[in-house]
């Protein structure tokens, strides 16, 4: 059915049911003589009258009526069909998959994955571990997991954690037998628990700050992990010192069972945050996801306000931000181009006085000539 044909068939059931051409040209949005010339329209091609025209009232004839019935029943089924994927989109069903390193698990989605998969039985949340840089895009995931300061700038980010502080630990049957450090330099003569990063295939070097100053610190040991949990249990077991998320070991630390050490080095870095290329995702399923992991409003950092001014800026909703340098640039570039046009228009003024100076000289050139020829005879 072309769509001109749909759009009489849908005017012509309007008119049948309301019975006045005034209330159906209203409901369907268009004006009284256009619905009227719809309806010829429509006559003429079937070659037959469908409504009986009277001053008082409108009424199908016996062919109107047998079209009614004809067609009826598969606009109610269109209508139908629409309403269900309203139900849809107020019940979202399917899969969202997700990559995000390890630790993410146990700071971010273990806390809020039961309740948001108790409220929507029929989403499935597909959670990839992987500590490396993967290509969400390439991988055809719907969205990644990193810390703030690892996302490319053409992603968008949604802050899903706050802050995290790493802590260096060990337990007390390993600090029974060594001196515990007093500054990261001492760590080269501690026995460490290293991390590999799965994506270069280096070693991990542990970060620290202090007074503003930020620095890394390679360590030696004799155990090499590729996850935070396996670390966490070697420094529980003994085995060294461990570099891990302080939320992770804060337990571990209350209990006894591991102790902290250099805690006024310890570096603090932007916290997890869900990303996505652009055009965001639009399914139900992952707008519910990601709307149940964004961090509640209440919980704030020193560093929420230009993570979500980032943000703002990836996904076009302001203007970037500029710098005092980049706005001194720009004005330079200002004051640069207003010296070109005024030494473009200044250059014009002296050649237009050059001009006319030419024939003003010319004149007076030819004028002492007259003078010393007439004087000379």
């Amino acid at each position: 059915m072309r769509r001109d044909e749909f759009t009489e068939m849908r005017a012509f059931l309007e008119v049948a049911q309301e019975r006045s051409f005034t209330r159906a040209a209203s409901k369907l949005g268009v004006t009284r003589s256009a619905l009227s010339h719809t309806i010829s329209a429509l006559e003429a091609r079937l070659g037959v009258r469908l409504l009986s025209r009277t001053t008082r009232d409108v009424a199908p004839t016996a062919a109107g009526a047998r079209l009614v019935e004809t067609i009826q029943p598969h606009f109610e089924s269109i209508a139908a069909g629409i309403s269900a994927l309203g139900a849809l989109r107020d019940k979202p069903s399917g899969t969202v998959r997700l990559v995000c390193p390890d630790d993410a698990v146990e700071l971010v989605f273990r806390s809020r994955l039961s309740a948001f998969l108790r409220d929507y039985p029929d989403i499935t949340v597909e959670l990839m571990v992987d500590n490396g840089f993967t290509n969400i895009v390439e991988r055809q995931f719907d969205a990644g997991v990193r810390l703030g300061e690892a996302i490319a700038r053409d992603m968008v980010a949604v802050r899903i954690g706050p802050d995290i502080s790493y802590a260096v630990v060990g337990s007390p049957e390993y600090f029974a037998a060594r001196t515990a450090p007093s500054t990261p330099q001492d760590l080269t003569d501690h026995n460490c628990v290293n991390l590999r990063l799965p994506t270069s295939g280096a070693l991990y070097a542990w970060e620290f700050e202090k007074d503003g100053r930020e620095f890394s610190v390679r360590v030696e040991g004799q155990l090499v992990m590729s996850n935070i949990g396996p670390a966490i249990n070697a420094a529980l077991d003994g085995a060294g010192l461990s570099y891990v998320p302080r939320d992770l070991i804060r337990q571990y630390c209350d209990s006894g069972q591991l102790h902290e050490v250099l805690a006024d080095w310890a570096r603090t870095f932007q916290g997890y945050h869900l990303y996505y290329p652009q055009p965001a995702p639009s399914i139900p399923c992952f707008l519910r996801l990601r709307r149940s992991l964004s961090l509640p409003a209440s919980v704030t950092n020193t560093r929420d306000g230009v993570v979500e001014r980032v943000r703002q800026e990836r996904a076009g909703e302001i203007e970037p931000t500029r710098s005092k340098s980049e706005r001194w640039l720009n004005g330079c570039g200002w004051i640069a181009t207003c010296r070109n046009r005024f030494s473009h228009r200044f250059m014009r003024m002296v050649g237009m006085i050059a001009l006319a100076r030419q024939p003003m000289a010319m004149t007076i050139s030819q004028s002492l000539r007259r003078q010393r020829t007439g004087s000379s005879s």
